[in-house]
């Protein structure tokens, strides 16, 4: 599990096949779980400068592969007993979403992320999301797009920085969203007794 805060900006050595190599200053273990551009991956080598981890076909047909070079943004797994700042992050993509526009208010910036209708429903206002690993606040919700209010630190020490209309970014929807639609979608077959709403309300 993460918490979507961006632990360090790591630099892309070399990305072929299904290995990603990286130059950072974070020493992971072999084996150790790291989220990279919000996609959570197993380190499978050591090196002097930094490490390796290892994609799947399945995670690189749902990630934007195309920004696995230059600066990407790593955080470590959560370890037992460290202290929960962020939001619920499990480094699973669901989908990929693309910049619609980023409009500077003076104090903030306001940016406007397009994705298919399908995750509407798990993008709930106020609610939590995770943009390539940064966990941030949804503040609006359209038909087939959401909005973001980036404050200017995170503009400058993440990737956000160098966002423009069209770039596309890894989301993460809200895990509770999620996990609530695959339950009503799954009980939607039978009729719900007042027990199934207890049970599924002990489960949150």
């Amino acid at each position: 599990m993460f918490t979507g805060l961006i632990r360090e900006m790591a630099s892309v050595k070399s990305f072929g096949g299904n290995r990603l190599s990286l130059k950072a200053a974070h020493k992971p273990k072999l084996g150790d779980s790291i989220a990279i551009n919000g996609t959570c991956l197993s380190v499978v080598s050591i090196e002097s400068d930094g490490f390796s981890v290892e994609l799947s076909p399945e995670t690189l047909t749902h990630i934007a592969t195309e920004k696995l070079s230059g600066k990407v943004h790593i955080e470590p797994a959560m370890m037992m007993g460290d202290r929960f700042e962020g939001h619920i992050v499990q480094g699973h993509i669901d989908t990929i979403g693309t910049i619609r526009s980023i409009t500077d208010n003076g104090n903030s910036y306001d940016v406007i992320v397009d994705v298919d209708s399908e995750f509407i429903p798990l993008i709930p206002p106020k609610g939590s999301i995770t943009i390539d690993g940064i966990s941030l606040t949804v503040n609006e919700v359209m038909g087939e797009a959401f909005r973001l209010t980036i404050i200017p630190i995170t503009m400058r020490e993440t990737l956000f920085g160098t966002y423009k209309k069209g770039t596309r970014v890894n989301i993460e929807t809200d895990v509770f969203a999620r996990y609530m639609r695959h339950i009503l979608t799954s009980s939607a077959k039978k009729d719900l007794t007042w027990n199934d709403i207890d049970h599924i309300s002990s489960l949150y």
